[in-house]
């Protein structure tokens, strides 16, 4: 007799219910979202919708047992981020990127901050927030390089000054999920990565500073209209003599390019891809077997419709498959799990984009309106080969340099 695997019965539980979550409360976010006329509206009237989020506990979900949370691995992650953002990806959004901005927390921090800041995260009361700042106006891509003229780094130009028993922080940000926090002063947490001191090598002087909210000296400049996730806020803003003391470093100064690395996995995005992808194929499911178009028949039974589908079909179990060997791999520390994840960032997020687009043709001109979920999704999926680390300044220069390396194994991803 086989024994029941208490992960796996944990992850068909956690399925079940988050489906069900996303069936009841975030079907109907767009019914309340789409109408407002701008993204801070549009962004806090999700504010009652995340609350509830936070309440079902999938928040906890994404803090490890071990601080208090009931976090279990990348694995039933994986599992929640599907199905949630099968139901809304921008309120999905509002959590996973939360959980980005704990991120450098939860894997470098101290017992003490542990301690300092986790508290609020941890109550599933509430609607707590934060944010990792890493993006900059002229972008961030190149965070490692130097001018070589001048030596000095120029892919990240905001600055901390020590200054005492404080850091003193000022520059510019952009593209950062919740750095307004629901009215402007901040979220409950922002993790901002900046470089200090005169030493140009970013190896030894990137640095990531825990800056708690409200924060004093922070200032949305421009609050940005993105294509996608129209109900989730990405402003841009600048934060000026923003001090935080000296205990709110994580690690030590020049960590900064490791905690930054780390905490952009990757493998992620593929699970919201196949929950983008999906929910469009649910729906284009259902209109292919019940319109005709002015036809003898449903449209399904047309070869070129049906076949179609099917690859998409097929597309999306193969994402889906990938998204889970990848999140395996990271739960096992495997050798392979930094390269699985790069594939299904990469390979995930493409293939939302193209799927969204091929099931759009078999509907027709109609797919094109806002009255069919499609266009909208469309306009979701087009961000995730930008997201998390773009596909071609970002994952796929770490691919490259995994595949140049004299020590590279090519099969370890199978191996293990």
């Amino acid at each position: 007799m086989t024994a029941i695997d208490p992960l796996r019965a944990e992850q068909k539980a956690l399925r079940a219910q988050a489906r069900e979550f996303a069936g009841d409360v975030l079907a109907h976010v767009r019914d309340v979202t789409d109408p407002l006329p701008t993204p801070t509206e549009r962004y806090r009237a999700t504010r009652p919708f995340y609350r509830q989020m936070v309440e079902a506990g999938f928040l906890r979900r994404l803090i490890p047992q071990a601080l208090g949370g009931d976090g279990t691995g990348a694995s039933t992650t994986a599992v929640l981020a599907e199905e949630l953002v099968a139901g809304d990806p921008s309120v999905a959004l509002h959590l996973f990127s939360t959980g980005l901005g704990l991120t450098p927390l939860l894997r470098f921090g101290t017992l003490s901050q542990h301690q300092q800041f986790l508290a609020p995260f941890l109550t599933a009361t509430g609607t707590p927030l934060a944010s990792l700042a890493l993006s900059e106006p002229g972008g961030t891509a190149n965070l490692d390089e130097r001018d070589p003229g001048t030596g000095m780094n120029v892919g990240l130009r905001t600055t901390a000054r020590h200054d005492g028993g404080h850091w003193s922080i000022d520059g510019e940000k952009q593209w950062v999920s919740h750095a307004s926090g629901w009215d402007g002063s901040g979220p409950d947490l922002m993790t901002v990565v900046c470089r200090t001191g005169d030493d140009p090598d970013p190896r030894r002087s990137t640095a990531v500073l825990l800056l708690p909210g409200p924060i004093e000296g922070l200032r949305i400049t421009e609050v940005l209209e993105p294509l996608g996730h129209r109900a989730h806020l990405l402003p841009r803003f600048s934060l000026t003599d923003v001090r935080v003391p000296a205990t709110n470093l994580l690690g030590e100064v020049g960590d900064g390019l490791g905690i930054v690395a780390a905490s952009f996995g990757g493998a992620l995005i593929g699970a919201c891809a196949t929950g983008v992808m999906r929910a469009a194929f649910d729906v284009v499911l259902q209109f292919a077997r019940t319109d005709r178009r002015g036809g003898l028949v449903p449209v399904v039974e047309h070869q070129g419709v049906g076949f179609q589908l099917a690859d998409i079909k097929t597309r999306i179990e193969a994402v889906r498959s990938l998204t889970r060997a990848a999140c395996s791999a990271v739960d096992r520390g495997s050798p392979g799990a930094e390269e699985l994840s790069v594939h299904a960032k990469i390979f995930g997020s493409e293939a939302a984009v193209q799927t969204l687009v091929e099931l759009m043709r078999v509907v027709g001109v109609d797919s094109y309106g806002h009255h069919l979920p499609l266009a909208g999704l469309l306009q979701d999926a087009l961000a995730y080969p930008l997201f998390s680390g773009g596909n071609i300044g970002f994952r796929r220069r770490r691919l490259h340099a995994l595949l140049a390396d004299p020590t590279y194994d090519a099969w370890s991803t199978v191996d293990d």
